[in-house]
């Protein structure tokens, strides 16, 4: 897909995501950073103090039935959209993430109406992939150096989903990584430098706690190899979640039949099959009182760069001092690994 943009797409989001963090038309909170190693890798840490706001318990007083919640993408604020794409006959909106944490964080959505428990099509990949090459293809300030763009998408009510139209989420990985201390990197990346496991054409690495599949990407795949590689991920998560039964894994349109989390760069596609949004660590109650569900660390899509965040003072001491924390963390999201054995019959 040409996204058909007067300027570089890295540039735009920046200039847009500058111009509406000025004008108090998205909120960017601000995150502590550190490096906690688990079975040897490292995941990067953030600790976001904005997100600890715990409900004040009131009744609100009776206003009669709870509205729908807004769509963002289904009229967005001018001050927020950042283009339509393709320029000719627009599939796809481009829009700047309202409450980022890190900068440039911004969204693709279709621009009518579909699902984000709905399998992805071949418009959609193809517009996040050109996304992501159009990104790494822009000018670096400097004039130095590479840009790479970390997508991810999160479906079904386990995998940290929001929003119930359709979208998938771009992260910079420069903007990601910047004032880390550690030797930190996207765990899409450290599984993709691995070799295919033994009898499965899948890459994985053992020391990640919960099942995963990656499949490489050749260069400038077409629609068709995007979606066939995204759909062969898919299967393989639906046979790890359901206990080696592929019920509806053979499936390419509709309702998927699990959670999961879906991350792609320029060179590797990535799943994770989900089966609990959250998991619970060891804090101190009296540490933790005006912070909601204190103890509850929930991951997104974001798990698959080895990133994830927490909104507790105790929950980011806890992670630090015991990695161990950090592992069950990642243990209880997502499934046991399947032996490579049983990926090799799919």
């Amino acid at each position: 897909m040409q996204l058909g943009l007067s300027e570089g797409l890295s540039s735009l989001v920046t200039r847009r995501f500058v111009a509406a963090k000025d004008a108090g038309h998205l909120i960017f909170s601000s995150t502590h950073r550190a490096t906690v190693y688990a079975s040897g890798l490292p995941y990067q840490l953030r600790y976001c103090p904005a997100l600890a706001k715990k409900p004040s318990g009131v009744a609100k007083a009776d206003k009669g039935p709870s509205r729908p919640k807004p769509d963002p993408f289904q009229d967005p604020s001018p001050d927020l959209l950042i283009a339509q794409i393709p320029r000719e006959n627009p599939s796809h909106i481009l829009v700047l993430n309202k409450f980022p944490v890190i900068p440039d964080h911004f969204i693709l959505a279709t621009k009518a109406w579909e699902s984000q428990t709905d399998l992805l099509d071949k418009e959609d990949l193809a517009a996040a992939y050109s996304c992501i090459k159009a990104w790494e293809e822009g000018d670096q300030p400097d004039g130095t150096g590479s840009k790479k763009l970390f997508a991810f998408f999160n479906s079904g009510e386990d995998s940290g989903a929001s929003q119930p139209h359709r979208h998938l989420q771009f992260l910079p990985v420069e903007a990601m990584s910047q004032g880390d201390s550690g030797d930190w990197q996207p765990l899409i990346d450290t599984v993709s430098s691995q070799p295919r496991s033994s009898g499965s054409e899948y890459q994985q690495l053992v020391q990640v706690p919960f099942a995963h599949f990656a499949l490489p990407l050749p260069p400038n795949p077409s629609d068709e190899t995007l979606h066939k590689i995204y759909l062969s991920l898919y299967r393989v998560a639906v046979v790890t979640a359901k206990g080696g039964v592929s019920d509806g894994a053979q499936e390419v349109t509709g309702p998927a039949v699990i959670s999961y989390n879906l991350a792609m760069t320029n060179s590797t596609m990535m799943i994770c099959p989900r089966r609990s949004e959250s998991a619970r660590i060891p804090v101190g109650s009296g540490a933790t009182a005006d912070v909601a569900e204190a103890g509850v660390v929930a991951l997104n899509g974001t798990v698959l760069a080895g990133t994830l965040m927490v909104k507790a003072e105790a929950e980011w001491d806890e992670l630090r001092r015991n990695p161990a924390s950090l592992g069950n963390v990642l243990a209880a999201i997502g499934y046991p690994q399947p032996d490579s054995r049983e990926t090799s019959l799919l």
